[in-house]
């Protein structure tokens, strides 16, 4: 409230008996400063909240803080949330960053939002909302809002964010704030909210979580005293004003600061006299302050400033005066007339927008919901109509309209159906798929027309997978069964159907409808496309009946194709992971991978999905190529967050890297990945897909670095043992739980699930010990107890991994197989998993079978070898983070007396110019294929060229950066 003729007590004046309140905010305000009594100190932002119910001053403390913080050069974001417009999404966020990029110009502000333009601004309104096939997810906008904020802050700082009415803030700006929050004490921000309490809506949880942040609770304001009201009334209506009258003010309006307020200046502007005899007329002043009583008020009027009053209810805060008068159906002659009168009886306001225009506002929110209720029903309703159409006709679109339309009456209007719809696509391309699901939701009741009732059903659908799923599956299902629906829409339908069905775990339903709609299919295209799709959810299905018979029949598929369309990659994709995961050849699963990547796979094409690009990239890890799955992977980083896919999809990919890490034994690095994955999963929702890769590989990279504690904490927080999901998930979830066990000494439940896990994978085809080493990890827990049966176990492992062929997995194998061996043996077998080992890009399995080999070397009698590979070991180990392994490695060498043959780099000059490209090459962590590359030569010639650096080293690859001084 700051009208020019308020009573000097309470605007004019820091408002009355809130001097705690105030000295609060001067604190806050000096601390973001950076000032203090003994002088400057370190700036530090944070949170302050205010409760109270209406009337009681928030909006006037607020007003007080604003001023003082603009004195101190403060950058004020203001705005407040509005009954009427807590459904349009970002409302309250485009107040706040709106006024600041408004004196931009549109190079600044592609300068200032940089990468994040596309992401954020649809939704802060300084865009139209693009018509493309792709949307960011609301977490992709909140972290674009983020960035922007923060981005502000640093160049604007000390910034103080206010928010008033937040009980009415939109659930997107608010989800945003409510997170954002936590960051205020690291910027130079401050942010202070107020609400009312007991009108927080049921579901605005942040919320209440934002007013009682860290423990504390907000200031609530308390009614104002008996000598405060005195105060108010005696400045209104002059020092006369006996104890009496002002104590009735102070029991008509229970101290309520806007009805003392209110009801002086309509004292003063009766002439009242402020005495005891007064009383009765003071009575019947305080009852048309507010409720029934404004309403006569009102009416008083007469009928034209009513209706603009009720047009300007309707319509919301900072509406253009000529929409207010077009909605009030007035000319402009009688809206700018009926506009005085209500501002002389201080019902409206007018201000300047940022748009320069004037706007009209309610001088209270407690006045614009009585006169919104006051409205008949049905003239409200038609209001809304009016408001939906004058919007659009003003360039406003069908977003700001969208809201209006909610509020009609059903009765079958086009027009009505195709602004939702709009809205809707505006909606998704702001990131905000509540908000489209309810105008979906709506257009569906107008209703739309037959032919576009399918069309409709889909849209909604879709808007609904991610969030409610089994409502997405009834909508699609429904859209099937229209009619009147084209055969592109029939087949789009089918394929979302499908995802919806997958994402519930019916994932036998998905690929049976898929099956269906191939046989019904008359196009060979699009039978090949719903064959791709079917493929790839049984590719996945846990309890596929018969997956031999799935895997034979792709690879004939396969031997036809060659790689044209999307479709075709895809199956050729799915037959490289199949022949992968399979344990053929790995000559023959690249050779399908590089058919499928020939042509190009995209991670965001919204109807093929970004499962196929991620396995493709995977079958190269397995096939030991990591460079290239990580170039893949990043891709695919690229290409969601620049989209503003921050949610399930981003967690897959960061954790999928995580695990190449993992596999090059590039462990803090990998764990590094994984908790980015595994948080951002965590956001998504409980025993999501994305969750469950992230938990896997997060455990599995602790163990490797010798953390079994923390992996058994997060396998607890995470309720690992309770339940596996119906899903193919890799790391095997079981198999990591059984290789947890095995860690813990457990041996028995250990072999428990370690077997179970491997029947499973059998009865599957799955048998290659790359994909899921369980057979190594049920050997290790087997020879604690019965020796041939591990050497059993560890040998079926040894030849499927020779039959895949890859260095890694044959390495591997082989170390394992040792274990179960005397050490005459052991000690060839290690040797030669050494040898597979240093071809490969696995460093921390190389690093493990150096320190059994020198343990081994050291059993047999062979001191001097012995000592070698152990401290090879433990160096490699210590570059990997294996931290256990090499303190493992350090211990053998000490209780042995073990000393290995120091290196000496002046032997680097012995070296080739070849030799030495390779060693440098290798030193900076690149594998041979990609050493390769580099040097323009095959990966044999890399081979041997290295063997020859080993050799007059006396060192291996990750030996190579001491010996070379790097």
């Amino acid at each position: 409230m700051s009208h020019g003729t308020e009573p000097r007590g309470w605007a004019s004046q820091p408002p009355l008996e809130r001097e705690s309140e105030i000295l609060a905010i001067h604190r806050a305000v000096d601390d973001l400063c950076g000032a203090s009594d003994s002088g400057a100190v370190a700036r530090r932002g944070g949170v302050l909240t205010f409760a109270g119910s209406a009337g009681i001053g928030k909006t006037t403390l607020l007003a007080e803080a604003r001023r003082h913080a603009a004195e101190r050069g403060c950058t004020v974001l203001f705005a407040r949330g509005g009954e009427q417009e807590k459904q349009v999404p970002f409302h309250v966020m485009r107040q706040l960053i709106q006024p600041t990029f408004a004196a931009m110009s549109q190079d600044e502000r592609l300068d200032v939002l940089g990468n994040w333009y596309n992401i954020v601004a649809p939704a802060l309104g300084l865009t139209a909302a693009p018509n493309g096939p792709t949307a960011p997810d609301p977490q992709g906008v909140r972290d674009g809002l983020d960035w922007v904020v923060t981005h502000l802050t640093v160049r604007s700082a000390p910034v103080v964010l206010v928010l008033d009415d937040a009980h009415w803030a939109d659930a997107e700006s608010l989800a945003w704030l409510t997170a954002f929050a936590a960051r205020a004490e690291e910027l130079a921000m401050l942010i202070m909210v107020a609400c009312r309490p007991d009108e927080i809506p049921a579901d605005a949880a942040p919320l209440r979580a934002l007013m009682g942040r860290q423990g504390t609770r907000p200031h609530e304001l308390a009614p104002l005293t008996t000598s405060a009201v005195a105060r108010i009334v005696r400045d209104a209506l002059g020092e006369s004003a006996d104890d009496v009258f002002c104590r009735e003010c102070w029991a008509i309006t229970g101290g309520n600061p806007f009805e003392v307020v209110e009801l002086a200046m309509k004292g003063r502007d009766r002439g009242l006299k402020p005495h005891q005899d007064s009383i009765p007329q003071l009575r019947d002043l305080a009852s048309a302050i507010k409720g029934s009583g404004l309403i006569d008020r009102l009416e008083q009027l007469g009928p034209s400033t009513v209706r603009l009053a009720w047009a300007a209810a309707v319509l919301g805060t900072a509406i253009p005066t000529g929409i207010v008068g077009s909605v009030a159906a007035l000319g402009e002659a009688q809206t700018a007339d009926a506009i005085d009168q209500l501002r002389a009886a201080r019902i409206l306001t007018v201000l300047t927008s940022v748009r320069r225009q004037e706007v009209v506002e309610f001088f209270h929110p407690l006045i614009a919901t009585a006169v919104y209720r006051s409205i008949p029903p049905g003239v409200r309703v038609a209001m809304h109509g009016m408001a939906a159409q004058a919007l659009v006709d003003e360039g406003h679109g069908s977003a700001a309209a969208a809201r209006h339309l909610l509020e009609m009456h059903p009765e079958g209007d086009p027009w009505v159906v195709q602004q939702l719809r709009q809205a809707a696509r505006d909606s998704f391309s702001a990131g905000a798929p509540d908000a489209a699901r309810r105008y979906l939701a709506r257009a569906l009741r107008e209703p739309p027309d037959v032919e576009d009732r399918a069309e409709v059903l889909f849209e909604l659908g879709s808007a609904n997978l991610l969030h409610d799923p089994v409502n997405t599956i009834n909508q699609l299902r429904t859209a099937l069964e229209e009619p009147k629906t084209e055969q592109g829409l029939r087949e789009a339908i089918t394929y979302r159907l499908a995802q919806a069905l997958a994402h519930t775990g019916q994932l036998a339903e998905a690929a049976g409808l898929l099956a269906d709609e191939a046989r019904r299919a008359t196009s060979s295209r699009t039978r090949l496309r719903m064959q791709a799709e079917q493929f790839k959810w049984n590719s996945v299905r846990v309890d596929e009946e018969n997956s031999p018979a799935r895997s034979r029949l792709l690879a004939q598929f396969a031997k036809r194709l060659t790689g044209r369309g999307l479709a075709e990659r895809h199956i050729l994709g799915l037959r490289a992971w199949d022949a992968a995961v399979r344990g053929e050849p790995s000559a023959t699963a690249l050779e399908f991978a590089e058919q499928a990547l020939d042509g190009g796979l995209s991670w965001t094409d919204q109807d093929f999905g970004f499962e196929v690009p991620a396995v493709v990239a995977v079958t190269l890890m397995y096939c030991d190529q990591p460079g290239r799955a990580e170039e893949l992977f990043n891709t695919g980083i690229i290409e969601f967050e620049a989209k503003g896919w921050r949610g399930a999809h981003l967690s897959f990919v960061y954790t999928l890297l995580a695990y190449v890490r993992f596999r090059r034994g590039r462990l803090a690095e990998a764990e590094d990945l994984v908790r980015t994955g595994l948080q951002i999963a965590d956001r998504v929702g409980q025993g999501t897909p994305a969750q469950w890769y992230a938990i896997g590989t997060l455990i599995e990279t602790l163990l490797a670095r010798g953390n079994v504690t923390e992996a058994e904490q997060v396998a607890r927080t995470y309720k690992l043992a309770e339940g596996f999901p119906n899903a193919v998930v890799y790391p095997d979830p079981q198999a990591v739980w059984g290789k947890l066990l095995l860690a813990q000494g457990r041996i028995k439940e250990a072999e428990q699930h370690l077997a179970a896990a491997g029947k499973r994978l059998d009865l599957r085809g799955t048998r290659n010990p790359s994909w899921c080493p369980w057979q190594l990890d049920l050997a290790l827990a087997q020879v604690t107890h019965d020796t041939a049966l591990a050497r059993a176990t560890a040998a079926e492992a040894v030849s499927r991994a020779r039959v895949f062929g890859a260095s890694s997995t044959i390495g591997h194998a082989l170390r394992v197989s040792a274990a179960a061996t005397d050490p005459s043996q052991a000690v060839d077998l290690l040797q030669e998993a050494v040898d597979h080992l240093e071809q490969s890009p696995a460093a921390c399995e190389l690093a493990h079978a150096l320190v059994d080999h020198g343990t081994t070397l050291h059993t047999i009698g062979d001191p001097h070898q012995a000592a070698q590979q152990l401290y090879r070991g433990m160096e490699t180990a210590a570059a990997c983070g294996a931290d256990a392994l090499a303190s493992r490695a350090r211990a053998q060498l000490a209780s042995a007396g073990l000393r290995p043959r120091r290196l000496h780099t002046s032997e680097q000059d012995t070296l080739t110019v070849a030799e030495n490209t390779a060693a440098r090459h290798a030193a900076l962590g690149l594998g041979n294929s990609e050493i390769a590359k580099e040097m323009h030569t095959d990966v044999q010639g890399v081979s041997e060229l290295l063997s020859a650096v080993f050799t007059k080293l006396g060192t291996d690859r990750f030996g190579l950066r001491r010996a070379l001084g790097i």
